[in-house]
């Protein structure tokens, strides 16, 4: 689940004041390692609601998250001598995950929206606290965060008090190199001095929805690359099972007026322009096909909506991304307040979204090369677009892989946001599982890459295969990338599985869009 793009970051410093960050500031961080520089006029706001907390620390009267327990707990008052270990004590008992690493883009990103929220000043956290961690993570420290231990609420309890552990100077992190060690060694190796928390500090840096946020805007970011992936290699398959692009007329799609399938619809008739094979077949009275199948005439349909399932899905992002998580709040006004933002809910919801299309996108593409492996359906070619069927099996397994990862995604589009598991003695009594379906996203992410390399490494194979007639500018300059990155053209069977890899890059780097641009400019 790792992320497989090679581009480059387009921000070489991120600014975190009081106000939202970007989804480019995000992945620039979380990919790309961006330095992270604080604005003054947040740590003035820091500096100026730290005062309101430490106002409550000497009052007489119980304020929860400041002189008093937390959860089921909050009925506790906290003696004064007692609040630092109170702090302590929170972390440490929350810090309770287990299973695999996270991986380090999701942790970077999952402290950097932390470091966000705190800039605010909504939570009345130390300019100390919050400059430490800004250090830590510039110093390329990333927190060991396992898979399992969030429930979505309160927020990303147990990933963010790992990440907030090593700002005590305890747990394990991996340092810039990706050595795994203490984090006291590290530390020390950065030069930096581990964190005594003060009250409200603990609660402050734990309580947020950072880490379903931080991959859901990871996720956005390459569904949306992976859009016009979908569109390109709809076009090679269309042109290469002798399909029309008539059906994706302007005209035509106007009449149902759904943003998304309009773009995809354009970028499809982009691809195939001055396609020989389409002109080929172009004469009614020599082609007597009356329409093609729901998986290629359907195609921006489907690739439509999921562009506008996704958008929306970044909308929510957005929403959240302008947010200051955490409970109790310091409000602009001064007041200390009690509140129910850190349900993952919104966020939980969307993710489960994305996952339901990536699944169906995948299924159509799976459809699309199935098409060409059957000597029924692909008029003209080959049985399994192989050499010598019967000796060679050509791509008859590449589309069991597909099979095997369409099935997986399909299963992972059941919703964990419909699941609630009550905790903290049903103080918490209704959770999100947005941790949870940010975990199954990603694996479908994954999967959708890998479902569409495996397409477009077989219509490559049927477009060199209608030779001598030629395919269209663009989808031949994307034949062209996938022959010069190592995978070979048509012949007899050979190890498959290195140039399925070879495709996954090519899709998962932008250079197999790249390649289509250089003809057609810039695609939707």
């Amino acid at each position: 689940m790792e992320d497989m793009t090679t581009t480059s970051p387009s921000v070489a410093t991120v600014l975190v004041g009081t106000g939202p960050l970007s989804f480019d500031d995000v992945v620039a961080v979380a990919r790309h390692d961006a330095r992270v520089e604080l604005d003054p006029a947040a740590l003035e706001e820091v500096r100026r609601t730290r005062g309101v907390i430490e106002a409550l620390a000497d009052d007489a009267q119980p304020h929860y998250g400041v002189s008093t327990g937390f959860g089921a707990l909050a009925t506790r008052h906290i003696p004064v001598e007692l609040r630092a270990q109170l702090q302590r004590s929170l972390v440490r008992s929350h810090a309770a995950g287990s299973g695999p690493e996270v991986e380090r883009e999701v942790v970077r990103a999952l402290m950097l929206l932390r470091i966000s929220t705190l800039a605010t000043g909504r939570t009345g956290i130390r300019e100390e606290t919050l400059s430490t961690y800004v250090a830590m993570l510039n110093a390329g420290i990333t927190p060991v965060v396992h898979e399992y231990g969030s429930l979505g609420c309160s927020g990303d309890l147990a990933p963010l008090s790992h990440c907030a552990l090593a700002l005590m100077g305890e747990g394990v992190v991996r340092d810039a190199a990706g050595e795994r060690m203490p984090t006291s060694e590290a530390f020390a190796a950065a030069g930096l001095t581990p964190v005594e928390l003060r009250e409200k500090e603990g609660l402050a840096l734990i309580n947020g929805t950072d880490g379903m946020l931080g991959q859901l805007v990871l996720a956005i970011t390459d569904l949306r690359r992976l859009l016009t992936v979908a569109d390109l290699t709809a076009a090679m398959s269309v042109e290469g099972q002798l399909g029309t692009d008539d059906v994706f007329a302007a005209d035509l799609h106007a009449l149902r007026p759904q943003p998304g399938q309009a773009r995809s619809a354009a970028n499809l008739r982009k691809l195939l322009q001055d396609s020989a094979i389409r002109d080929s077949h172009r004469d009614p009275e020599a082609c007597t096909r009356v329409q093609d199948a729901y998986s290629l005439r359907c195609s921006p349909q489907v690739a439509g909506a999921v562009r506008d399932t996704v958008e929306y899905a970044a909308t929510v992002a957005g929403f959240e991304l302008a947010s200051a998580v955490d409970n109790p709040v310091v409000t602009p006004d001064g007041r200390v307040e009690s509140n129910g933002n850190f349900h993952g809910a919104p966020v939980a919801y969307v993710l489960d979204f994305l996952a339901i299309v990536a699944a169906d996108l995948a299924s159509i593409s799976e459809r699309r090369t199935d098409r060409f492996l059957d000597v029924a359906r692909n008029h003209g070619l080959h049985a399994f677009l192989a050499d010598d069927p019967g000796v060679d099996s050509g791509h008859m397994i590449a589309q069991y892989t597909q099979a095997a990862i369409v099935s997986e995604l399909k299963r992972l589009a059941t919703p964990a946001s419909v699941d609630s598991i009550p905790s903290s003695a049903m103080q918490e009594d209704h959770v999100s599982m947005g941790w949870s379906a940010a975990r199954k996203l990603r694996r479908s992410v994954d999967g959708l890459t890998r479902v569409l390399a495996v397409e477009l490494l077989t219509a490559a194979r049927a477009l060199d295969l209608r030779a001598p007639l030629q395919p269209a500018p663009a989808t031949a300059a994307v034949v062209r990338a996938l022959r010069e990155a190592g995978a070979a053209g048509p012949g007899t069977d050979r190890f498959l599985a290195p140039e399925i890899e070879v495709a996954v890059q090519l899709v998962a780097s932008g250079d197999a869009v790249a390649a289509a641009e250089s003809v057609t400019g810039p695609l939707d």
